[in-house]
């Protein structure tokens, strides 16, 4: 198997450029990136499949070693309809900022910023932790405790008497 040196250049400018518009700030340039990193995923499955040969169809004239195995094909089929539907997402993303802003770039939040610029300790928040980490009462616990016990209890004592109930009347009913 000889390595064709052109697609593996392709491949390699698709995903750096694929990259660069990735890490853009406009949505059509994200759009072209996923749709250059899809395209170069695609082109790495089928360069990853091997040497071209026949089509797999069966037939008993042709050696199995001759056939070109399927599953990269199927897997760059699926590739395509799922880049088809990110695109497809993207483009409505775009169309809806569009619409609401009439701008296609993203800036950055207000809170995004002031979460960047605070600082990650304060004393005074971390100063006094409660005693009890525990989200459930003891008391609310004993007590569920207690009237399942007493729940139990009760069912046990009526199928106890159900079964009381049913040896008389089996002895009252042999009698008649």
């Amino acid at each position: 198997m000889s390595v064709n040196l052109t697609l593996l250049v392709v491949m390699g400018v698709l995903y750096t450029v694929g990259v660069y518009l990735v890490l853009e700030r406009s949505l059509t340039r994200v759009l072209l990136g996923v749709m250059l990193l899809t395209n170069a995923t695609n082109l790495l499955i089928v360069h990853a499949a091997g040497m071209p040969g026949l089509a797999p169809l069966y037939s008993s004239d042709v050696d199995p070693q001759d056939y070109t195995d399927p599953l990269p094909q199927a897997l760059v089929l699926t590739a395509i309809v799922i880049g088809l539907a990110v695109t497809a997402f993207l483009l409505g993303l775009i169309y809806r900022s569009w619409v609401l802003s009439r701008r296609d770039v993203i800036a950055d939040d207000d809170e995004d910023r002031r979460v960047a610029t605070q600082s990650s300790f304060i004393d005074e928040e971390d100063a006094e932790l409660p005693e009890d980490t525990s989200e459930f009462d003891d008391e609310q616990l004993e007590a569920n405790e207690r009237e399942s016990e007493l729940r139990h209890q009760r069912e046990v004592e009526w199928a106890q008497s159900q079964k009381h109930d049913r040896e008389n009347n089996d002895r009252d009913g042999g009698q008649r």
